[in-house]
């Protein structure tokens, strides 16, 4: 069943679009942005987004069945990056899929930053189409060397990529999806540096460069808004008490970045002043307050931002019902100034198990000039603490120049792990500490970037979960490579056959790392010849080497 809607005469589409997304809008959410132009535009609709509820990274798979499930079916996963598989949903992750950041985040070079967990530009994605779109910009394909009928991965279309080799094409019928999720994030997040410069600039209030603006509302013209991204902002909105005001109002990338740039933005065009009858926009009647799970001796935190506007008085906010005891909140008594300003007041839920099992309250807010009181759910669960095995760090590969990556093995089968943890200590020539620091991923590899001459660096990894880390692995040290002279696209090709592959190139490739289709490390072979056989069991692999960066797929039959 499809529920995008494409029009031939863009402008009814838009319009269609409009009406349908905005029937579920708060009243007053937009109120700020009303009237600005520009550049103040583009601050005020920041300042709207910012600040909101940020999920644990462990409870994202928790969101995903209220966010990306398909309506007449809500135990199959909507993948917006395949159809070549059907994912069904069981207890928490999903086998074969990644949660993936839409919005690649080595663009910003960190993890411990709200744009980790933003379900706004996370998505669950099969684990081949993430491993081969990796941190690629949006693009038009000319040439793929990746396709499974949604996603394309291969060379950009002149004037196209930023300077990348390779772009990520989605199917047309997201393309819109994804324009209006990079339109978020480029003003959401427009406060932050970026490593990777693609389709971002430093240097621009603008955030996003000119050919990226130009592709990406192509893209939203020609795709308008959808039945699907229209009750995903909804869901999203539950659980962050944010909304993409994209999806909200299709036109408002047109007053920012398109053809009624200068123009003063209005909502609704009635001309009418907002009403000054005191309101709550967040959190509201609808709101679901998710805190994940954690284990007995643990605590869980997380921030709602209360926001209203004409508030007369403080507010007042409770706890009651149920196992209200196990939760409690960092204030009783909200200030009306904090709450009536565009960030809202940051009110602290906290969660402290005393026992274990799935625990719930309900949070009320009321006073404040209100006419009754708003209310919204809060659930969390104990559970006992994990038992985490010591990880297998192994060593980094594609080491050239000031790039590696780091890998190691996974957690056992038998051990839910929430994610990876990597413990980095940089060295100078005189082995002095320049920086420690710790990177989260939930993948078994992690790219780096900034291996500086005389510089030493060191890793160990451990598997996270409920609060919990397992004991450092053993610790991999990494230096500049000696290889010297090679070219990143020197060709390697291969033979399938019975057991494995036979290799065929010209010349000698140096660190040759295989991949299952899960994304995890098969094999790393110091160098391969031409005509050496590599013995691999049935499956779907996914092989590059240090001189052949672009990954090619080998099926073993």
């Amino acid at each position: 069943m499809t529920f995008k809607h494409k029009n031939i005469v863009m402008l009814i589409a838009a319009c269609m679009a409009l009406t349908t997304a905005s029937a579920a809008i708060p009243t007053g959410y937009y109120n700020n942005i009303n009237g600005k132009r520009g550049q103040d535009l583009k601050n005020a609709v920041h300042a709207l987004l910012k600040q909101h509820t940020v999920v644990t990274y462990s409870s994202l798979w928790y969101h995903f069945p209220s966010t990306d499930s398909y309506p007449d079916n809500p135990s199959r996963v909507w993948d917006m990056y395949s159809n070549t598989a059907r994912y069904y949903r069981g207890s928490g992750s999903v086998s074969g899929m990644n949660r993936e950041h839409s919005f690649p985040k080595s663009w910003w070079g960190g993890t411990q930053v709200d744009a980790y967990t933003d379900l706004n530009h996370l998505y669950p994605s099969d684990a081949d189409a993430n491993l081969a779109k990796n941190n690629y910009p949006l693009g038009e394909v000319s040439s793929p060397w990746f396709n499974n009928g949604v996603t394309k991965v291969g060379t950009p279309m002149a004037g196209q990529g930023g300077g990348c080799s390779n772009v990520f094409e989605p199917d047309d019928e997201y393309k819109g999806d994804f324009a209006r999720t990079y339109f978020y994030m480029a003003t959401c997040y427009q406060d932050y540096t970026w490593k990777y410069t693609y389709m971002v600039s430093n240097n621009s209030w603008l955030t996003l460069n000119q050919w990226s603006i130009n592709l990406l509302l192509k893209w939203s013209r020609e795709d308008p808004v959808s039945d699907k991204e229209v009750a995903r902002n909804e869901a999203v909105y539950k659980i962050q008490n944010n909304r993409n005001p994209f999806i909200d109002n299709p036109l408002l990338a047109e007053y920012i970045w398109g053809d009624r740039y200068g123009e003063a933005f209005n909502i609704d065009d009635s001309g009418e002043e907002p009403q000054g009858d005191p309101m709550l926009i967040t959190p509201n009647q609808e709101t679901v307050i998710e805190m994940g799970e954690v284990a007995l001796g643990k605590q869980l935190s997380m921030t709602v931002y209360v926001k209203g506007q004409f508030l007369k008085e403080n507010l007042s906010a409770l706890l009651f019902r149920d196992d209200a005891a196990m939760f409690s909140l960092s204030v009783s008594s909200i200030p009306k100034a904090a709450a009536n300003s565009a960030d809202g007041y940051p009110l602290v839920i906290t969660y402290k198990p005393t026992k274990l099992g799935a625990h719930k309250c309900r949070l009320i807010i009321y006073d404040g000039g209100l006419t009754g009181s708003y209310g919204a759910d809060i659930s969390a669960q104990c559970l006992p603490a994990p038992t985490l095995s010591t990880l297998t760090a192994l060593p980094a590969t594609d080491v050239e120049g000031e790039n590696y990556t780091a890998q190691w093995n996974p957690a056992p089968e038998n051990e839910t792990v929430d994610y990876y943890v990597i413990n980095r200590i940089v060295y100078d020539d005189s082995n002095n500490i320049i920086s420690s620091e710790q990177f989260n991923t939930d993948e078994t590899s992690y790219q780096f970037d900034d291996l500086m001459p005389g510089q030493t660096h060191t890793y160990t990894v451990q598997s996270a979960r409920l609060g919990y880390t397992s004991k450092p692995s053993n610790v991999i040290t990494v230096a500049h490579s000696a290889i010297r002279g090679i070219e990143a696209d020197r060709p390697i090709a291969f033979i399938p056959t019975q057991g494995g592959v036979l290799i065929k190139c010209s010349e000698p490739h140096h660190d040759v790392d295989i991949y299952t289709s899960s994304g995890q490390l098969a094999r790393h072979i110091d160098v391969v010849n031409n005509d050496d056989f590599i013995f691999l069991p049935q499956g779907i692999y996914i092989m590059r080497s240090a001189s052949c960066r672009k990954p090619q797929k080998l099926v073993i039959r």
